[in-house]
């Protein structure tokens, strides 16, 4: 358990604009993180190691991309207890750009404690908010590239409800032809760097039964197979429906939303891809794990792990340790 209790820090956090908020909360940890205040919120992690993916996960339970959308505070966040975290994009992807990203990656000591297993880090890279989405994937490629040799697990991000167009890709010719040419990238860069690092799909909830159906099968088609080993998805990216929300103030605003209204819509994402796509294809599973019961319902969904954000920021660093320890009851 942490030194300072995260009850005493929310009441001030929620009296001010949520963005303030944030980018104040990141500051703190980017200026404590490996140094003796780190105390203040650092807990014991639960080791409750799974092999996905061609790797080697701690625990179960991870940070979802957004929150450190600069990775400025991995350090920090490794000190949480998570088995993982996926750092980068936010809000229409509106960061510092690549490089100051894969600067502040490369500045990062995770891998220099002394652990058996040494928490995983995920890098998300999305297309520029600016490219017509007919460019869209020389942007991928680029940035591809680039995260390719300080990532343990890349996450593509196609179903951001922020950057215009961009679930555009989730279609069938689109998906497609991104995956081919991804493929073909990852191919010569496995060569080059001498190691093949697992690429996630990350996609929206807002999909009927027809389109993930044609998601499966374009997973199935491209990768499935030894040659194309260690592709997964990610499951769900957050919610453009309102109806969970309808009768509260600023619900029609643009953007996504996540936490509790996106719940049951990953849940049943997670459900009809893992039946598509069989027991052993790699699934996050994340989208409203509030508790450590909610964990247990994204795993029982089908989910190999699970990530959390809106949970964090309601209950704090101790949701890490409850999510964890629950999801580890269930091999007991």
């Amino acid at each position: 358990m942490s030194f300072l209790p995260y009850s005493w820090a929310r009441p001030f956090l929620f009296s001010m604009d949520a963005e303030v908020a944030h980018e104040q909360t990141l500051a703190v940890l980017a200026k404590t993180q490996n140094t003796p205040l780190q105390c203040l919120y650092a807990q014991k992690r639960i080791e409750d190691p799974i092999q996905l993916a061609g790797l080697s996960f701690p625990n179960r339970v991870g940070l979802a991309a957004g929150l450190d959308k600069n990775a400025q505070c991995i350090d920090a966040f490794s000190a949480f207890g998570f088995g993982f975290i996926e750092v980068g994009t936010r809000l229409g992807f509106n960061n510092q750009g690549l490089d100051a990203f894969l600067h502040n990656v490369q500045k990062a000591k995770f891998r220099q404690q002394s652990q058996a297993r040494p928490m995983l880090l995920g890098l998300n890279i999305g297309k520029n908010a600016s490219t017509p989405i007919e460019n869209a994937a020389d942007d991928y490629l680029i940035c591809l590239e680039g995260v390719y040799p300080h990532a343990d697990y890349i996450t593509v991000n196609i179903s951001s409800p922020n950057t215009k167009n961009l679930r555009e890709l989730q279609s069938d010719e689109a998906l497609d032809a991104l995956i081919s040419q991804l493929s073909a990238k990852r191919a010569e860069l496995a060569q080059r760097h001498h190691k093949q690092v697992p690429v996630f799909i990350k996609i929206a909830p807002d999909l009927d039964e027809a389109q993930i159906s044609v998601i499966a099968n374009t997973l199935k088609k491209h990768c499935t197979s030894d040659a194309t080993a260690s592709w997964g998805v990610i499951a769900t990216n957050t919610t453009l429906a309102r109806e969970a929300v309808s009768a509260l103030p600023h619900s029609n605003e643009p953007g996504g939303l996540s936490g509790r209204p996106v719940f049951e819509k990953s849940n049943e994402v997670i459900r009809q891809l893992r039946h598509a796509m069989g027991p052993s294809f790699p699934l996050i599973g994340v989208g409203g794990v509030l508790s450590g019961e909610d964990a247990i319902a994204k795993i029982k969904a089908g989910a190999d792990v699970v990530q959390i954000y809106t949970g964090l920021i309601y209950k704090g660093p101790a949701l890490v340790t409850e999510a964890a320890t629950a999801i580890q009851s269930l091999r007991a």
